[in-house]
């Protein structure tokens, strides 16, 4: 299957899914708000509101799966894919907005309270709600998995919550039906704050996939593991996975290889990895780097040893790569990825004075790199 097929078959069970979703949450939204306001309950009435909010996440759901779904044209080279990370911003703001306006009512409800009136009928309904939604919430979760969307994730953790919600609800109403006791403003109060912290988190979720977060552990282990399959590859560093929408991945690699490849070799290498890792992970390596490493004398391997080791012994420095030596030349270059404990200025600083230190008639290059995955 294409890359293209893939994507509309991942658009469509986006869109089935949240069509579910909306005829489910907009039925159990009108069950209960006449629940609600036959038996005069806040607290039944504020989750018919949020089966509400949750229906119009589903469209903003399906609608940003269309957009990000659009073909890369010449303003968008890479696509449109970071659309949906909007939407599920969205989303999230819609459910913020939904728990602070319920937590204002409850607490009115607290200082004004009304009387409440359970039937056996709103009863039956309520509990039939927290069956559905417990249902819901596991299929579009598992369908969110699945094809990799965060949107349909929240929204069906949203929803198994929501069964929670709800039936805490109902154990209110079979209290008050039995003892009397009034609990609803102050459930109103419980789920308005649930409400909150779940919108908080999911805007915490998408700001983090906006800003750029660390890769997939699994994925940059499965692609170092198929470069590392090549004979001639002695390391994978510098592993960089931008992000521009769910499985929609570009990246750029650096790999050591033998001083004595010619160019026409290292390109048909190149482009044997870079074919490789699209195949089996979907990742499109726009760039492969190349260090080149001492195979001819043995005294370049010597001072290779004894810089790593020198290197090495600050916990800062978590791996030097990319080391080449002219002894002819007298000039040294490698790299050294730092930790985010210290300052790149100082850390440099620091390595170019030891490694001079020890070799003073060398002309020494060290670049730093970021600690970019695992």
């Amino acid at each position: 299957m294409s890359t293209q097929e893939l994507e509309l078959s991942r658009e469509k069970v986006i869109v089935k899914t949240s069509i579910i979703g909306i005829i489910t949450n907009v039925l159990l939204a009108a069950f209960k708000a006449g629940v609600g306001l036959l038996s005069n309950s806040i607290a039944v009435i504020l989750d018919a509101v949020n089966n509400l909010s949750d229906a119009l996440s589903s469209v903003i759901t399906i609608i940003g799966a269309k957009l990000a779904n659009r073909a890369p044209d010449k303003k968008h080279p890479l696509g449109h894919g970071r659309l949906e990370y909007i939407s599920s911003m969205l989303v999230a703001a819609i459910v913020l907005y939904a728990g602070v306006t319920a937590l204002v009512e409850s607490v009115k409800k607290i200082f004004h309270p009304q009387a409440s009136e359970y039937t056996l009928t709103s009863l039956i309904i309520i509990a039939v709600a927290v069956v559905v939604k417990l249902v819901l919430g596991r299929y579009v979760k598992g369908q969110g998995e699945k094809v990799n969307s965060g949107a349909l994730v929240a929204s069906g953790s949203d929803a198994s919550f929501d069964a929670i919600l709800s039936a805490s609800v109902l154990a209110c109403a079979i209290i008050h039906r039995i003892f009397h006791i009034s609990l609803e403003a102050y459930m109103g109060v419980i789920i308005s704050i649930v409400i909150i912290k779940a919108g908080v988190g999911m805007i915490q979720d998408t700001v983090n996939d906006i800003l750029g977060k660390r890769a997939d552990v699994q994925l940059t282990k499965d692609i170092k593991q198929i470069i590392s399959q090549q004979s001639q590859v002695r390391g994978v560093y510098d592993l960089l996975i931008n992000d521009y929408g769910p499985n929609k991945h570009y990246a750029s690699v650096h790999i050591e290889l033998p001083d004595i490849l010619t160019v026409d070799e290292v390109d048909r290498l190149t482009r044997k990895i870079e074919e490789s890792v699209y195949h089996k992970t979907g990742v499109i390596l726009t760039g492969v780097g190349v260090y080149s490493y001492n195979t001819k004398d043995e005294e370049a391997a010597l001072i290779r040893n004894n810089v790593q080791k020198m290197v090495l012994t600050h916990d800062w420095a978590l791996q030097l790569h990319g080391f080449y030596v002219s002894i002819a030349e007298k000039k040294m270059r490698f790299d050294v990825v730092l930790s985010f404990d210290i300052a790149r200025g100082q850390a440099l600083e620091t390595l170019l004075k030891e490694v001079q230190t020890a070799y003073p008639n060398y002309q020494i290059q060290i670049t730093p790199d970021v600690d970019l995955t695992d």
